[in-house]
């Protein structure tokens, strides 16, 4: 460290400032000491304080500073900043005494260059002194770090046959020391060098450039087919290659250049090719070439010549750089059997200057062509063939349709034909008509049938051809007319109206329409015909004719070549038309004017009359089955009112209660009557109870099936038990019969019996004389019935 003397003191600073030296002591400076007290004060200034990095004595004494306050005072000194109580942190501290600073930990220039500190005087009571100084501390670089190549390894290439000094790659170095000092001043060097193949090459072929670690070329003799590549051991030192040294390694390609132009190797071959095929490889050429396989250097491109057909074609096996020779046209035995190719081959990359000037490669091919039997060849592909439809059987249609190139003998049929129209000579080959053409046809599309022919040689090679008939139409069918009857008002000539007639004809366009009406010579005085159309004409007669049936005669022609026409007959009504000129009866005609009976009002009448007649029928049914009588107390149970209504009906009651404890099922919806029943004997009338419905059970599923009852009595009485008990059975078990003593059917028992009807068991008291109490002594089952007929 430079010490500052008093007299340069005196000049920068207002503050006494010892630097402190190993081995040195510290000075005193006082700057105001001789000046007059006018002199303005100004602020410390320190210059910069250098301390050598990885220093190894520590705490080292850097500088002392003391304020003048000294002299009048105690002083208390401060320091701030980076390094001390800033990041980072405790690598420097003062005396707050003595203003020593001094370094507490060694310094790294590569981590931390420089540090800015601030330093305070203080008094006691922590009161500014002075104005804060700045102190500078710069770490000052020592040869601490090796210098490194900045790749593990370097990459380059250069081309055979270079010249010395051409510049083949540039490898850099770092060094973490200051790169203002010989330190970092870097100088390159080649230690070894290793040729592949190992040996190949043994004189030094590269050089480096110690300064800027550029690597050139030195001597001729690189030739990628002798050497493929070099690796280079590089060496980097600094402080001018003196001071402390890294190694790296450099990897150097020969590139080819396209010095070799490729060859043929045969230059001869012999080939075969099947006629009548294409597209596919006949046989491959082989070729030489020593420069860098799968590089444009190596890759060749081919030529045909003497192939004044373009026949033939040849690609590059991207792989193999072989010649693949393809035919691209059918060959034909018949008409050349041998071809005679020359091919030439060529380098992708044009050749360089520095090859050696040889003539290009050529090959010749010779190439056979086999013979085989080819499938006959029709003439023409579709056949096609216009025709009229009205051609008669046996009109030859098409001959000498297809040949053979192997000259073989042929066989002709027909592979196709759904309307079997036609028919050929199985030798020659002569298609004709076998039945009259048909144009209504489905099998014919917009006039063209489509049929197939095939024909095989005598080695049973075959092949096919469609067969398209147009067919012309002409004129084969007359129009016809409709409708042949019908019906025209007596006054149509006044109303211009008439029977509207229709002519149709089988025959297409220009056979068919536009029509010709016209009529007889022996009709055509009382009628007439009027064109309407291409297609529809108006008959209409020419005076007023009396009511009845007329034979009209009607020529209608079409507009074919020949023309056709054809006679109807028309038969007309002529008749009385009403408003809307639709015939009417004389007795309608008479009476439609005057009566006029609208038809809505006579619908009207006839819904009332239906009306009528239903009421009616109900009120019969009402009276005859739907009469109701109540029980009226003072009557008797049992009471009649006449001997003659008498009853012979034996009644089916299924079942007939659940028991003693059946308390609410006597709440039934039904109740009869004897005396309710109709006159007539041998018939019955159930009578609804009053809530309308009869109870569901609650012992059994609703909606199933229900038992077979028995419906006829048996002929022997002694059965009668049976008989009870199957129809009890059958209710107990009917999941769909109302509870209990409901009474379930009523069937019809026969008529006539020796006894008498329960009506005649009455009594001639009133119902006021008799006593019903005895029938709360028969138990629960009748407790009701007394109660209706308790005189209380």
């Amino acid at each position: 460290f430079p010490v500052v003397n008093a007299e340069e003191a005196s000049l920068t600073c207002l503050c006494s400032v010892w630097i402190h030296r190993k081995h040195s002591e510290l000075h005193t400076m006082h700057p105001w000491r001789g000046h007059n007290s006018g002199r303005v004060k100004r602020d410390w200034i320190i210059p910069p304080i250098r301390v050598l990095e990885n220093s190894k004595q520590i705490p080292e004494d850097l500088v002392q500073i003391k304020s003048d306050k000294i002299f009048t005072g105690e002083v208390i000194y401060k320091l701030e900043g980076p390094g001390v109580d800033q990041e980072p942190k405790n690598f420097f501290e003062i005396d707050d005494k003595t203003g020593v600073i001094r370094s507490k930990r060694p310094l790294d220039r590569e981590k931390h260059r420089s540090f800015t500190l601030k330093a305070f005087a203080l008094s006691p009571s922590g009161e500014r002194l002075e104005n804060p100084t700045t102190i500078e501390i710069m770490v000052l670089d020592q040869n601490d770090n090796r210098p490194a190549f900045t790749k593990s390894q370097f990459e380059g290439s250069v081309a055979e046959f270079s010249i010395p000094g051409t510049s083949v790659m540039s490898v850099s170095a770092e060094d973490a020391d200051d790169p203002m000092t010989d330190n970092a001043m870097l100088s390159y060097t080649i230690l070894s060098q290793e040729s592949v193949p190992a040996n190949a090459v043994t004189k030094t072929m590269f050089g480096i450039n110690n300064q800027t670690g550029t690597i050139y070329t030195r001597d001729v003799g690189l030739d990628r087919e002798v050497v493929r590549s070099f690796r280079l051991k590089l060496q980097v030192a600094d402080m001018s290659g003196m001071g402390l040294t890294g190694e790296g390694v450099a990897v150097i390609q020969v590139s080819d250049i396209n010095n070799h132009a490729p060859q043929f190797s045969p230059v001869k071959y012999n080939m075969l090719a099947v006629e009548n095929r294409q597209d596919y490889e006949v046989g491959r050429v082989n070729v030489t070439d020593r420069d860098e396989r799968g590089t444009g250097n190596w890759e060749v491109k081919y030529s045909i010549y003497n192939d004044p057909h373009r026949s033939f074609s040849i690609t590059t096996d991207p792989e193999t750089n072989q010649g693949i020779l393809t035919v691209v046209k059918p060959l034909d035995y018949e008409a050349q059997h041998e071809y005679t190719l020359v091919l030439t081959v060529e380098n992708v990359n044009a050749l360089s200057h520095k090859a050696p000037n040889l003539p290009v490669s050529s090959a010749t091919v010779t190439v056979t062509v086999v013979n085989e039997n080819e499938a006959p060849h029709f003439r023409e592909d579709p056949i096609n063939i216009v025709v009229k439809e009205s051609a008669p059987t046996g009109t030859l249609l098409k001959s000498n349709i297809a040949y053979d190139p192997d000259n073989s003998e042929l066989r002709y049929e027909i592979s196709r034909d759904p309307e079997r129209w036609l028919d050929i000579d199985r030798v020659t080959g002569d298609i004709s008509v076998k039945r009259t053409f048909n144009m209504r046809s489905p099998h014919v599309k917009n006039s063209v049938y489509t049929a197939a022919v095939k024909v095989t040689d005598s080695g049973g090679v075959s092949t096919t051809a469609t067969l398209t008939i147009t067919l012309k139409e002409t004129n084969d069918f007359a129009p016809e007319l409709s409708p042949l009857s019908g019906s025209v008002c007596k006054d149509a000539r006044k109303k211009n109206s008439g029977l509207i007639l229709t002519a149709t004809d089988e025959d297409f366009s220009p056979h068919a329409a536009p029509f010709v009406f016209e009529m007889l010579e022996d009709t055509s005085i009382n009628w007439t015909v009027i064109q309407i159309n291409d297609t529809h004409a108006l008959l209409q007669p020419l005076v007023d004719l009396e009511p009845g049936e007329y034979a009209v005669a009607v020529l209608v022609s079409d507009s074919g070549r020949p023309v056709l026409g054809a006679i109807s007959q028309v038969n007309v009504t002529v008749c009385l038309c009403d408003s809307f000129g639709d015939c009417k009866s004389e007795a309608g005609a008479i009476f439609g004017a005057t009566v006029g009976i609208n038809f809505i009002a006579l619908i009207i009448i006839m819904a009332c009359i239906a009306l009528l007649l239903l009421l009616l029928l109900l009120a019969v049914a009402i009276t005859s089955c739907g009469r109701r009588h109540h029980i009226k107390k003072g009557t008797g149970l049992l009471g009649g009112d006449s001997e003659d209504d008498i009853r012979d009906n034996v009644l089916n009651y299924d079942e007939q209660g659940g028991g003693e404890e059946d308390e609410n099922a006597f709440n039934i919806d039904m109740l009869w009557n004897p005396r309710d029943a109709p006159s007539t004997p041998g018939s019955y009338c159930p009578m609804p109870g009053p809530r309308g419905k009869q109870p569901l059970r609650r012992d059994a599923p609703h909606n199933l099936p229900s038992p077979t009852y028995p419906r006829r009595p048996p002929a022997d009485p002694t059965d009668i038990e049976d008989y009870i008990n199957d129809g009890l059975e059958a209710a107990d078990n009917d999941p769909n019969v109302p509870p209990y003593d409901t009474a379930l059917i009523y069937d019809f028992e026969g008529e006539g019996s020796l006894a008498g009807s329960l009506s005649s068991i009455a009594s001639g008291s009133s119902d006021g004389d008799q006593d019903y109490d005895y029938l709360n002594d028969w138990g629960p089952r009748f407790k009701k019935l007394a109660n209706l007929y308790d005189p209380r």
